[in-house]
């Protein structure tokens, strides 16, 4: 191979930069789509199929013939693609404590991956939520790392079953249904200060390793094919530079024999002002041990520096070489050489009934069930099916977007019918009687609460907006667009179920807690929103164990059940049934 040549293979671009010319002459390895990113809106997976088949030929035209690898960011579901199923985000995942349901569900994002001709999928994150001001909390399973290392299955999921006698840190990747993985964010992303998106985790290097570290070694035992490094810093190293944790640690001392692709646009953001001193930011995360680089835009600045930093010797060919090893070993592991192209027979699993049936019982198993009646003796839930006048309201009953969060179609998420699924008014009129009358407003009106005609009870769905990483970040953790007053206003009136949508706890005033009935936390559960009316309404028991503390306060955050002054409202692993 030429330098141009391994370089190429190093080199991750955007799609929206991606031409089939500059594919063939530049010699690239990967291209991704951002989220939000799409061929056009609402492509369906052909679609999809037809433009990175298109990619790959271009690949396939080069003089070595080297197959592009094709990331997308699935994190709950094949998440960009109009009509695929949207799964639980992972802390809803994280209640539901079962491992072989995550597998099962890592197994379906495959499928519903490979359909549409992409090969890699950015997940699991695998991060520790330390702190729910963080913007990126719901993409955690979970504050403790016995929790997110039993639930690291979604690798064996998406890659398959490695077998006993697989060396530990070799990728592996079953076959054509199967998808490679990225544990990510390596490592400590879920431990910065204040849950500052992308900020400074302060620990010793015991505490990372008690804390943080040891998902990852579930991971590398799986076979996982691709690590993440993170944005954030370690004690003041910005990962994307720190030679130990990338190469001494993850490569040298636990063995990692796959890739280490850099974060979007992570090399711009070692320097300040953001993207300055290029030149030294390929150097530093280059010789760190970052071996493939989503550029995503500037490939041509990123080809060019890091060729002038290979000819004087600051980034040695050795270096290179291992990069350019190390990405060519997963494409051969994953199959590429010889099975380039999308496997069209796949088309069909996308959003299919069987994919939705899981993520149904996915959301059923995730609900925590955090009160359920005044008195101990009366409990409020299961709700009667065959109440004569039912009021449903609030900003989160019938709107899908708010129902699947961010990292849905497009990165930070949207509102409304953004793609296919079950709203929770849709699932509530399925599953009452022919008899019920159901009134749906989305701010309950005072004509309404004040109708002679009276209603048996109320379900009101709030909780927070679509958000994604840093614009997440939040240091109040309050019920948006007034949430609480809405649920005070119609309980005050009306026997009240509360279902909080969020992708963290978030502040539970105490007169909330007094004056409804019943309060559930749905966590982001996605498209299948027939799962929480099956809970509600007693076809199937509360399952789900909070799978992070649940604060008074926002002023006692952190808030973490290792701690000795430990005073949650509600405690770490708690959940009704």
């Amino acid at each position: 191979m030429t330098l141009a040549e391994k370089i190429g293979q190093m080199t991750q671009i955007e799609r929206i930069v991606t031409t089939h010319s500059v594919i063939t002459d530049s010699f690239i390895g990967s291209v991704l789509n951002g989220g939000g990113s799409w061929p056009f809106e609402d492509a369906r997976p052909s679609d999809w199929a037809d433009m990175i088949d298109g990619y790959q030929n271009a690949a396939l035209a080069s003089r070595l013939g080297i197959p592009i690898i094709y990331g997308i960011d699935a994190v709950h579901g094949n998440n960009n693609v109009y009509g695929a199923t949207i799964f639980p985000h992972n802390i809803g995942l994280g209640a539901t404590r079962d491992a072989d349901l995550i597998r099962r569900i890592g197994s379906a994002t495959a499928l519903e991956v490979r359909a549409m001709g992409a090969q890699w999928a950015f997940a699991p994150c695998v991060a520790a939520l330390r702190d729910p001001r963080w913007g990126r909390s719901y993409e955690c399973y979970s504050e403790d790392a016995n929790i997110i290392c039993e639930l690291t299955t979604l690798v064996s999921g998406l890659q398959g079953e490695p077998p006993k006698e697989h060396p530990n840190g070799y990728p592996f990747l079953a076959g054509r249904n199967n998808a490679v993985a990225c544990a990510k964010h390596f490592v400590g992303d879920g431990g910065t200060e204040n849950g500052t998106n992308e900020g400074n985790t302060i620990l010793s290097f015991e505490e990372l390793e008690r804390v943080h570290l040891p998902p990852y070694l579930n991971c590398l035992a799986q076979g996982v094919s691709t690590v993440m490094a993170s944005y954030s810093s370690w004690n003041g190293s910005k990962l994307h530079s720190d030679y130990f944790l990338l190469t001494e640690l993850l490569k040298q001392k636990l063995g990692f024999k796959g890739f280490i692709i850099s974060d979007w646009e992570a090399l711009d953001r070692l320097s300040e002002p953001f993207g300055s001193n290029y030149r030294h930011c390929v150097k530093i995360s280059i010789n760190a041990g970052i071996d493939m680089v989503m550029v995503p835009f500037k490939y041509e600045r990123f080809i060019h520096d890091l060729t002038d930093l290979v000819q004087p010797g600051e980034v040695s060919m050795a270096r290179i070489d291992d990069a350019v090893e190390r990405i060519l070993r997963v494409k051969f592991v994953a199959g590429l050489f010889e099975h380039p192209l999308t496997d069209r027979s796949l088309l069909g699993t996308v959003g299919c009934k069987e994919h939705r049936e899981l993520g149904r019982e996915a959301v059923r198993k995730s609900l925590v069930l955090l009160k359920n009646g005044k008195h101990v003796d009366k409990p409020f839930l299961p709700l009667d099916r065959n109440a004569k006048r039912i009021l449903v309201t609030g900003t989160h009953a019938d709107d899908l977007g708010y129902q699947c969060g961010g990292w849905t179609k497009a990165w930070f998420g949207l509102s409304g019918r953004i793609t296919i699924g079950t709203t929770l008014l849709d699932a509530i009129k399925a599953i009452v009687g022919d008899q019920t009358e159901v009134i749906y407003e989305k701010n309950p009106s005072e004509e309404s609460l004040a109708s002679s005609e009276g209603f048996c009870y109320a379900i009101v769905a709030v909780g927070e907006s679509p958000y994604a990483e840093t614009p997440g970040d939040n240091s109040e953790l309050t019920i948006p667009f007034n949430g609480s007053d809405i649920v005070t206003t119609v309980a005050e009136r009306v026997p009240t179920l509360m279902i909080l949508f969020s992708g963290r706890p978030v502040v539970l005033d105490p007169t909330v807690l007094e004056k409804t009935e019943a309060v559930v936390s749905a966590w982001l559960p996605g498209s299948e929103g027939q799962g929480m009316a099956d809970v509600i309404f007693g076809d199937y028991d509360f399952e789900g164990k909070l799978p992070v503390s649940w604060f008074k306060r926002v002023e006692q955050l952190p808030l973490n059940a290792d701690v000795d002054l430990y005073d949650p409202l509600f405690p770490l692993g708690f959940g009704l049934n």
